[in-house]
């Protein structure tokens, strides 16, 4: 998101609870250490900037394993950080949260009326979030914007990321580093997956002019098409055909429960402006090569 922004022309501050200096991936960025119990550090972070993305979280295995945590920081951590917009020009927050609010799994017909109902920690804490943000009663004085995302899968800026749990990422790295696929599943599960590039793009195109648009509250981002997971093994092992010239072998798991069956998913992004739909396989081909370069 950063590079893409970069790209179209604007400054671009990244928050880091490590990092002192700008990382090779844009090293033209400004980079400010996030102190997220320190409200007068956040509130000289927020100070001049216009849109803020909130991209920060624990993700679901570490939320499981601490739900105290989870909640601490997905859902306190993210009120401070409104609250320490109140004095600053940010007019637009935008807050990524994720489409497992609803359901674990993700089944039926979904839109942004439907009632968050997993009890999961990494859904409970997300929704903590997302109240924090939509609350006018914080004080900050700009639309803020909430953005369920479905499956999202790409190669990330660096191979350090921890983004190599998320399934399709995952499988690819399989594919280049084993020469096969091992799901923990009968992979009958339907899901909405959507590359990266079409994300970034609806990013850009929908809520990057801060100065246009006066769109608020929840809207879900995803492909809205829904595949089995063995509908997109199958796209993997084409494309590494394709491209490296060997097809995958796949493993299921000898005891995956016989009573699984494939469920009906439409995830609906009803709020967003139609646009083309997503080409899976282009992003499948450069996170590949990704897990090539990277891994192998």
């Amino acid at each position: 998101m950063a590079q893409r922004m970069r790209s179209a022309g604007h400054e671009v501050l990244l928050g880091s609870r490590r990092a002192a200096s700008a990382p090779a991936w844009l090293p033209d960025s400004r980079v400010v250490r996030t102190v997220w119990d320190d409200a007068a550090a956040l509130e000289r972070i927020c100070g001049d900037v216009d849109l803020l993305v909130h991209a920060a979280g624990m993700n679901a295995q570490d939320c499981s394993a601490n739900p105290v945590a989870a909640l601490e920081f997905n859902g306190v951590a993210t009120a401070r950080l409104v609250a320490a917009t109140k004095k600053s020009k940010v007019r637009r927050i935008v807050y990524l949260s994720t489409a497992h609010v609803y359901a674990s799994p993700l089944e039926g017909r979904i839109d942004e009326g439907t009632c968050p109902r997993n009890l999961h920690p990494y859904a409970t804490s997300h929704v903590a979030g997302e109240n924090a943000v939509l609350d006018k009663r914080s004080g900050a004085q700009c639309e803020r914007i909430v953005l369920r995302l479905s499956n999202i899968y790409g190669s990330p800026v660096d191979r350090d990321v921890n983004c190599w749990m998320l399934l399709v990422n995952d499988l690819c790295r399989q594919v280049v580093t084993t020469g096969k696929m091992v799901l923990r599943s009968s992979g009958l599960q339907q899901r909405d997956f959507i590359p990266m590039d079409s994300f970034l793009q609806l990013f850009e195109n929908e809520f990057a002019s801060i100065c246009e648009s006066n769109l608020s509250g929840i809207f879900n981002v995803g492909s809205e098409t829904s595949l089995s997971v063995l509908d997109m093994v199958q796209i993997i092992e084409k494309r590494c055909q394709v491209i490296f010239g060997f097809r995958p072998s796949l493993e299921l798991p000898p005891n995956a429960p016989q009573s699984e069956q494939s469920t009906f998913l439409e995830f609906r992004t009803k709020r967003l402006a139609k646009r083309e739909p997503a080409v899976l396989e282009v992003e499948i081909d450069r996170l590949l090569r990704f897990c090539k370069t990277a891994f192998s």
